[in-house]
């Protein structure tokens, strides 16, 4: 369709005033009535719209859409932004300051604008921009001093202070979540509940109760009866006598973390939680009993894709998601929700077209009522995946979405994320500290910004429409995000980009299909299972390709963090575009930096010794850095090692394996169950062929001996117990298990003392002892076996702590003793005693902490230990 000077328009057959629609019966054509599109004149002279005609856009706002050969934009509407920007910085700066200070503060601005209103002069309007800035960032600060003060007025932060205990009555604000377990020592933490609450009233000495509104952090102790506090919903009233203790140090919101006092017992409800929690409830339960047939990946995902529901993710597809960037799709973006409103309206471009798509144009429903009804979804979501600040964020992104669908005007969409963050931080002043929040809104506007210029530059040089919006959108929101994630998480991730493009492949389809199994959950749960089944495939695919991401060697790179990294990164962002950009014209320059960051992603071993020299050449066994725990490996051929060990931390471990290029581990040995001995397993299975896993006869402490049994039955690998005595041999590797003796455990029933204990012989390479935290108990009862050869290498029994057996050091008399243990433990591994007595006995001491992995190569004379860290060898 062409259009005349005239205005009027010009079918495909050049007959004027006919589009595609059908006529009416008075000459011109059916269609709105509400004068924003070209019209014909019926019978009776009125102007009606034609029917089919493509809407313009009001005049003076650019180009009318789906004009054949548009006109550029006009300039976006940034007025709302200086005021959002103002008033964010001010509530972020006035929660860290007393409320004096911001009252204050808050004064001294309005003062200003003031001034500037009575003097705007000639340039009116941005003297107006610059008060509603002003005035802003007062509203900002005022309402952030007043969120602070509510964390630190009342009872509770005193009973914080001095730890005390008092009888009070709670509201729960969030879904009870695990808790991440951690590494303590020798063993793992507890296994605790957390959510977030307001207690409302304190009564505490048996004085009168005290009615207060105070935020605060429960964690209840695993038990029995946890299965009560995890099915708390948000809204319900609880009562218990509770423990205080002071907040986190980087968590200025809650002014205490709180305990039952009796952990064990279920909570005591003083009040039910209101009926759209209630409701809300009822759909998150019936999306996870949908999701229970899935295989382990979809059934973890799928609810978090849906309602943020990440209860089951596990801790190594939870890393995974972080190393390839993913976290937005399961900590309920507004892509989530826009999925589901371009499924209600249609394509952006045709929001105001006669010929709009989406399920509500088929179903006749009219393009007001449509916005209208995409509101209310936007507020069901909300509701079902709870007011928490991601789903508010998620929220204000899908409404700005929902005004583009509904006007589909670009212009509009600036001014309406700057309203969208303007309303966030007032109601939620907490949000202008929060980096999930920023995240949100440098992704929204990246793709506002930066992404319809990427996109149209790709297209100009011939990359298809769809592909270069999907490029021009994951590689803006990464430009912008990534010195974001560079100040709090210190590292630089390089598959973001392809890994959001190959997971927005299946983004779509996991979403609609589970929102379709979460409405269908209360009344037909088949059909509700069915749907779960077709979202698992999808859902399937996303979990693969965070997996397979995470599994690159070169997947995230470490980088220096806080403000300074963020920066750094920002520049280097710049600087990358820039050269990007003189790139354009040089192909054959361009192929080589693609090369160079495909061998930065695969780092092939000989490339990465070429660059770095690690590891050297000829390494027989090598020491994991893991801080306070062990990972040794032993060299079996190519690509493969026996590992023994697996540390505290599975990335740590698996970080060390990739750079020995260590592909296939035959055997896996866990020489007892301590935490920081096995935790890292996962880390040691991920991407690599595992053949076994053997252990010490003491599966003590059970817990952990029951994570390790867990974790290998998930990844299909065999456990079974270590034979007293046994003999076997890997490749150049030949070793004889010493430790433990036959029978049920140690006769001191301390883990530690049950420690497998290898006597390793490598082909043309050294000797070594592996006896992993042997006390001296176990130590002597070792030497009075009579089968203990001098050494050449020894790994120091438990860390190089002060508890050895001074005959058993003077009886191996190693060449090389390498130590592993974290810098600065609280332990005070290596005791200074032990590393003095190795060193009088002639030994070479090497310690992780210091100098950070350890590879030992050569024999005989040319035996040597080389430091990673330190660049460092040692005879």
């Amino acid at each position: 369709m062409t259009r005349r000077a005239d205005g009027t328009a010009r079918g495909l057959g050049g007959a004027p005033g006919r589009g595609r629609g059908a006529a009416t019966p008075s000459g011109g054509t059916a269609g709105r009535g509400d004068g924003v599109g070209p019209r014909s004149e019926g019978a009776a002279g009125r102007a009606t719209p034609r029917r089919g005609a493509r809407l313009g856009r009001p005049r003076g706002l650019g180009r009318p859409l789906g004009e054949g050969n548009p006109r550029p934009e006009g300039p976006a509407d940034q007025r709302l932004v200086p005021p959002a920007l103002a008033a964010w910085g001010a509530a972020g700066v006035a929660l860290a300051v007393p409320a004096r200070w911001s009252a204050a503060g808050a004064g001294a601005l309005l003062a200003v604008a003031a001034v500037l209103w009575t003097r705007r002069g000639p340039r009116r309007t941005w003297a107006m921009v610059a008060v509603a800035a002003l005035c802003c960032a007062a509203a900002g600060a005022v309402s952030a001093g007043l969120h602070a003060a509510d964390v630190r007025r009342g009872p509770v932060p005193r009973l914080a202070e001095r730890y005390g205990r008092a009888a009070v009555e709670l509201t729960v604000r969030s879904d009870p979540r695990p808790v991440r377990q951690k590494v303590s020592g020798d063993h793992l933490t507890a296994a605790q509940v957390m959510f977030e609450a307001d207690v409302v009233r304190v009564a505490s000495h048996g004085g009168p109760a005290t009615d207060t509104r105070t935020p605060v952090l429960v964690f209840v102790d695993a038990g029995p009866r946890q299965g009560a506090w995890r099915a708390l919903l948000p809204s319900t009233r609880l009562r218990l006598t509770a423990r205080f203790a002071p907040p986190f140090a980087d968590d200025p919101s809650h002014a205490a973390l709180v305990r039952p006092a009796a952990g064990g017992l279920p909570p005591a409800v003083a009040g039910r939680p209101s009926w759209p929690q209630r409701a809300a409830g009822s759909l998150r339960a019936g999306l996870r009993r949908a999701t229970e047939p899935l295989p382990p990946d979809a059934r973890a995902l799928l609810p978090g894709l849906v309602v943020g529901d990440t209860s089951r993710v596990s801790p190594e597809l939870d890393a995974a998601f972080r190393a390839t960037d993913l976290t937005h799709l399961v900590a309920v973006s507004g892509g989530n929700l826009n999925v589901v409103l371009v499924l209600l309206i249609g394509p952006p471009a045709l929001a105001l077209r006669a010929e709009r798509r989406g399920l509500a144009a088929r179903l006749g429903i009219p393009l007001r009522a449509t916005a209208v009804l995409g509101g209310v979804l936007t507020l069901a979501f909300v509701v079902v995946c709870r007011p928490e600040p991601s789903v508010l964020r998620a929220a204000a992104c899908g409404l700005v979405t929902l005004l583009a669908l509904a006007t589909g005007r670009r212009r509009s969409l600036i001014p309406a994320l700057a309203a969208a963050v303007l309303g966030l931080v007032l109601y939620d002043p907490w949000l202008a500290r929060s980096y999930g929040f920023a995240l949100s809104v440098l992704a929204t506007g990246a793709l506002l910004t930066l992404g319809p210029r990427w996109c149209a530059a790709l297209t100009g040089r011939g990359v298809p429409e769809r592909l270069a919006e999907v490029l021009a959108a994951a590689g803006a929101a990464q430009a912008v995000c990534a010195p974001v994630v560079a100040v709090f998480a210190a590292r630089v991730g390089l598959v973001a980009v392809p890994c959001n493009l190959a997971a927005e492949l299946a983004v779509a389809p996991a979403t609609v299909l589970g929102f379709a199994a979460l409405a269908l959950a209360p009344a037909a749960p088949s059909a509700a299972e069915a749907a779960a089944r077709l979202a698992g495939l999808p859902a399937g695919w996303i979990a693969g390709v965070a997996r397979a991401g995470a599994a690159l060697p070169g997947a995230e790179v470490s980088w220096p963090g806080g403000s300074l990294g963020g920066a750094l990164l920002a520049l280097a962002t710049a600087g990358a575009l820039v050269a990007l950009r003189a790139l354009r014209h040089r192909p054959w320059t361009a192929a080589g930096c693609a090369v160079l960051l495909l061998l930065a992603l695969l780092r092939p071993p000989p490339v990465v010794r070429l660059v770095t020299g690690w590891p050297p050449p000829g390494w027989s066994y090598a020491m994991c850095d893991v801080g306070q725990g062990d990972a040794t490996v032993l060299a079996a051929g190519p690509g493969t090692a026996v590992v023994v060990d697996a540390g505290p931390d599975p990335a740590l471990v698996d970080g060390c394996l990739r750079g020995l290029g260590v592909t296939r581990v035959p055997l896996l040995v866990l020489t007892h169950f301590h935490a920081d001995h096995v935790t890292g397993l996962p880390g040691v299975l991920r991407g690599r062929a595992v053949g076994a896993i053997e252990t010490t006869t003491f599966a003590e402490p059970a817990a952990e001996a029951a994570f390790v049994r867990r974790t290998a039955a998930a990844a299909g690998v065999p456990v079974a117990s270590v034979v007293p005595g046994e003999r076997r041999a890997v490749g150049p590797l030949a070793w004889r298990e010493l430790w433990p003796p036959p029978g049920p455990g140690p006769a001191t029933g301390e883990p530690n003392d049950s420690s497998v204990t290898l006597l390793v012989r490598v082909r043309h390479g050294p000797t070594l002892l592996l006896p992993g935290d042997l006390e001296p108990a176990a130590q002597r009862a070792l030497l009075r076996g009579g089968a203990l050869p001098p050494v050449d290498v020894l790994k120091v029994p438990h860390h190089g702590s002060a508890f050895q057996d001074p005959l058993l050091l003077r009886w191996l008399r190693p060449r090389l003793a390498l130590v592993s243990c974290g810098a600065g433990n609280p332990y005070g591994h290596p005791s200074a005693r032990t590393i003095a007595a190795l060193r009088s006995g002639g030994a070479v001491v090497l310690r992780t902490d210091t100098g950070g992995e350890i590879a030992v190569t050569g024999s005989g004379p040319a035996l040597r230990a080389v430091s990673r860290r330190t660049d460092r060898s040692a005879a």
